[in-house]
């Protein structure tokens, strides 16, 4: 298994960062590497996810829902053709700092025989991608 984990403080709640990050309809207008969500954001729900890291290659995934904590934590786990191959578990995390202020947490754990083949890539094109998605994020939060 490996990790990709990123994080930024954002001076905003973490009711309104999760309400941002629940709005699916509207990702598209700012969200350069999740480019779209659709589906249900509830436990077994499935979605549509287009992922469109800037210089990698996109794809569309059809995860699970595994976790929607309000104002805590949203998770999807995917796999590619069959579980075992290369399966991502990918949430978002809020931490409430206390006085208006969160920590966002963006983690995704790979696993499967195709990750070390393909680790090189996605350390690098899927870690720009989580940093775009959390300073777009923190600009929309913060409305600068």
């Amino acid at each position: 298994m490996r990790e990709l984990r990123t994080e930024i403080d954002i001076r905003a709640t973490a009711e309104d960062i999760w309400n941002i990050l629940m709005d699916f309809e509207r990702f598209p207008e700012w969200n350069p590497f999740v480019r779209s969500i659709s589906g249900e954001a509830k436990v077994g729900a499935g979605l549509s996810v287009r992922i469109e890291p800037e210089g990698g290659m996109g794809m569309t995934m059809m995860p699970k829902v595994i976790a929607a904590d309000q104002a805590k934590k949203f998770a999807w786990k995917g796999k590619l053709l069959f579980a075992g191959l290369f399966d991502g578990q990918h949430e978002f995390m809020l931490e409430d700092q206390g006085g208006g202020k969160t920590k966002f947490v963006h983690r995704e754990e790979f696993s499967g025989i195709l990750v070390p083949i393909l680790w090189p890539m996605l350390e690098r094109n899927t870690t720009r991608g989580f940093n775009e998605m959390n300073a777009a994020l923190k600009k929309k939060a913060e409305g600068n």
